[in-house]
Parts: structure tokens; C-alpha cells; sequence
């Protein structure tokens, strides 16, 4: 699957501006880490974008249709890293790309509202920041602090190096995207 049938793919499933924005910046950060671990940055990118497809109109049944979907399109791969990608489902991770979206997802949505109740957004932005704000639980209330820190624990490294990762991806996504809908703003 190429990037730009995916992307058809995630505007045909997915209307909403914001979970849109979430997925192009989840894919990104895929890209990068693919970038850094040498794999297949388009394969990784695609699997970034697709993993919440479903979720808004069928969160009852997210991730089954979009990986039944995937797996029809015989991308197995990304299908089954998209099943795994929140461990409560009980789907263990297998492979890398499976352990990196599990990584990334949370903990990118949750750097982007951080950088959204920042004065200068992600400009200046440190792990410790982020690391303070995980510790408020009011704080993005939904998103699950157990994943992230389960997801730096697969990647083995420390959780800051993490942060620190996705917080330069998403700088060098913020300066690539021209789609004013796709822009983190504050």
C-alpha cells in the first residue's frame, strides 16, 4: 500500500479534522523512527496513519474493521500492528514496527496537548515538561499513562529519550506541513 492510497483510504474512513491531525502525526512519527531504525519508512508512515481509521465512526469495533481492511489489501504487517497497538487487547507485540506504534501513539497525542496549552507550542518544549505534566492526572485525562510507559519499555529506552524523539519529530512535522488542517496549533 503507498502512502497516497492510504491517505484516500483515512479520508474516506476518518471525516474528523482532529483524529485526521492525530493520525498524520502518529504516521510521521513512524516515518522518523523508521528513518532512525532503517526499516521501510513508507510501510512504518502508512502503519502510523491507519491505525485509528475506524475509531470514529466505530469505536465499538476499533481496530477490527481497519485491520480486516488491511488484511484484505494483504498488508498483513501493518494489520497486525494495528491490532496490537494498546495492550489491553491483548495482541502481543512481535515485531518492531508493532512495538514503535504502540510507543508512539499515546505518547504523541499526548505531547501534541501539551504543546497546545503552551505559550510557544513545541518551540522550547523539554521531556521534563513532559514528564511533569504525565504526573497530572487531570491533565489529558484519557490518555492511558500505562501505555507510554509500556511503550518506552519495549523500545528500551528511557521514557525522557522518548519524549525527546517524538517532540523533534513533531518539530520537523509541524515545519514540512502545508495543510493548514494538519498544522499543530496552539
Amino acid at each position: 500500500m503507498t502512502f497516497d492510497s492510504a491517505v484516500e483510504l483515512l479520508n474516506e474512513w476518518t471525516k474528523g479534522a482532529p483524529l485526521r491531525r492525530h493520525a498524520h502525526t502518529v504516521s510521521f512519527v513512524m516515518r522518523c523512527y523508521a528513518k532512525h531504525f532503517e526499516e521501510n519508512e513508507e510501510k512504518w508512515a502508512v502503519t502510523g496513519l491507519l491505525h485509528d481509521a475506524d475509531y470514529e465512526a466505530h469505536p465499538d469495533r476499533h481496530p477490527d474493521l481497519i485491520v480486516a481492511k488491511l488484511k484484505e489489501l494483504d498488508e498483513g504487517d501493518i494489520a497486525y500492528a494495528v491490532s496490537a497497538h494498546y495492550t489491553k487487547w491483548g495482541n502481543p507485540t512481535r515485531s518492531l514496527l508493532d512495538k514503535v506504534l504502540l510507543a508512539s501513539d499515546e505518547l504523541t497525542g499526548f505531547i501534541v496537548a501539551c504543546s497546545q496549552v503552551r505559550p510557544d507550542g513545541l518551540n522550547g518544549m523539554k521531556a521534563k515538561s513532559v514528564l511533569k505534566k504525565l504526573k497530572q492526572k487531570s491533565f489529558a485525562a484519557k490518555v492511558d499513562r500505562e501505555e507510554i510507559r509500556v511503550g518506552a519499555e519495549l523500545l528500551g529506552v528511557p521514557l525522557n529519550e522518548h519524549i525527546d524523539f517524538i517532540i523533534g519529530a513533531l518539530h520537523e512535522y509541524q515545519s514540512s506541513v502545508a495543510d493548514k488542517e494538519l498544522k499543530i496549533t496552539n
